[in-house]
C-alpha cells in the first residue's frame, strides 16, 4: 500500500482506503454490525487506513461501528458527511443549526472529543453562497470539536466555488466515465493544498465489467430506484451514465485494455492523478476489500492505455454526462 498526504489535514492516508456506504450490508439489506467490523479489519489488515462514513449511513450505525474501531486502531483516520440524513434534502439542512446538531450526533455516534474532518454532504450550490455554513465550520474547528473540514460535491463548479473557504479537501466522482474534474479543478485543488477523496470510483459496479444487459439488483438498491434521480442525484448511481451504455463501454474497456480484472485497472487508472489523495471504493464483505485492494498491485497505466480510456469516454459517455455534473 502506498500513501498520499490528504491536503491542509497532514494526515498520510492510504491511497486505497474504503467508503462505507455500503458498510455491513448491501444497499437495502439489514445492517449487521459482525460484518461490518469484520470488512474495517480486513480493510486495516490490507493496509488501508482511511474510512470515509456519513450520519445518515444505516442511520449511523455505519458511524457507531467505526467509532468502535477506531478505537482498536487509533491511528487510522476517517471523515464523515452531514446534511443529508433527512429528507426531503433541504438547503436548511447546511444552516448553522442544523451543522451544529448534526456534528454533536455524529460526535455522540462515535463516541470521540473532536472528529478528524466533517465534510458537507452534497450541499445545493446555493449554500456556497452562504459564508455563515462555512464560518460555523471554522468556529467548530477553534472549539475543538472537529479537526478539519470539506465538502462532498455532485458538481465540479461546486467544487470550484467550495476552494473559496478554508477546506481540507474535496470528495468528488471522478472515474473513468466522469473524467472532467481532471481537466481544470485538479490543478486549482494542487495550488489550494486541498485534497482529493474519488468517490465512486467504479461507477456502482459497471466498471467492474462484470454487468451485463440482464443483470438484476435488489427492489432497494438504488441501482434499481434511482436510475433516473428519483431519490437524490441521478449522478450518484452509475455516474449518471445510461445503464446499458456503460455495459457497453465497460466491455469495450475491458477488451482494448487488455484486462479480466477491469476493477483494479479502474482504480489504478484514478490513482495516475497526483490531485488525487485517495480513491474511496465501497466493501459490503470482507472479501471485497482484496478486489479493491490489489488495484495498488497494477502496474501504472501507459500512455496508450490512458488514451484509450479518454477514447472510450468521448465515443460513449461525453455526451451528456460532461455537460450535466
Amino acid at each position: 500500500m502506498e500513501f498520499r498526504t490528504l491536503g491542509k489535514t497532514g494526515f498520510n492516508i492510504s491511497e486505497v482506503s474504503l467508503g462505507t456506504w455500503q458498510l455491513g450490508g448491501k444497499w437495502g439489506d439489514p445492517f449487521d454490525e459482525k460484518d461490518a467490523m469484520d470488512t474495517l479489519e480486513a480493510a486495516y489488515d490490507h493496509g488501508v487506513n482511511f474510512f470515509d462514513t456519513a450520519d445518515g449511513y444505516q442511520d449511523g450505525l455505519s458511524e457507531k461501528v467505526i467509532g468502535q474501531f477506531i478505537k482498536r486502531h487509533p491511528d487510522v483516520h476517517y471523515s464523515t458527511k452531514v446534511g443529508r440524513k433527512e429528507m426531503p434534502l433541504s438547503e436548511e439542512h447546511f444552516s448553522p443549526k442544523f451543522i451544529r446538531r448534526y456534528v454533536e450526533e455524529s460526535l455522540q455516534n462515535m463516541q470521540v472529543d473532536s472528529l478528524d474532518q466533517v465534510l458537507l454532504h452534497c450541499p445545493p450550490m446555493s449554500v456556497y453562497y452562504q459564508p455563515e455554513t462555512f464560518k460555523t465550520l471554522d468556529d467548530l474547528k477553534k472549539e475543538g470539536k472537529i479537526a478539519n473540514y470539506g465538502v462532498s460535491v455532485e458538481r465540479v463548479e461546486e467544487a470550484i466555488k467550495s476552494l473559496d473557504y478554508d477546506i481540507s479537501s474535496v470528495e468528488i466522482i471522478f472515474n473513468m466515465f466522469r473524467l472532467r474534474p481532471a481537466k481544470l479543478f485538479f490543478d486549482l485543488a494542487k495550488k489550494a493544498n486541498v485534497g482529493i477523496l474519488a468517490r465512486v470510483p467504479l461507477a456502482s459496479g459497471l466498471l467492474t465489467g462484470k454487468f451485463t444487459a440482464d443483470t438484476h439488483f435488489g427492489p432497494q438498491d438504488h441501482r434499481t430506484n434511482n436510475r433516473d434521480g428519483q431519490l437524490f442525484s441521478k449522478g450518484e448511481t452509475f455516474s449518471g451514465v445510461d445503464y446499458l451504455t456503460g455495459v457497453k463501454a465497460a466491455n469495450e474497456l475491458k477488451e482494448r485494455l487488455g484486462t479480466d480484472n477491469l476493477a483494479a485497472t479502474a482504480l489504478r487508472y484514478i490513482l495516475m492523478f497526483d490531485a488525487v489523495s485517495a480513491v474511496i471504493p465501497g466493501a459490503s464483505t470482507p472479501n471485497q476489500i482484496e478486489r479493491n485492494t490489489s488495484a495498488t498491485e497494477v502496474k501504472p497505466l501507459p500512455k496508450d492505455q490512458m488514451a484509450i480510456v479518454t477514447d472510450v469516454y468521448d465515443k460513449y459517455i461525453k455526451d451528456p454526462i460532461e455537460y450535466m455534473w
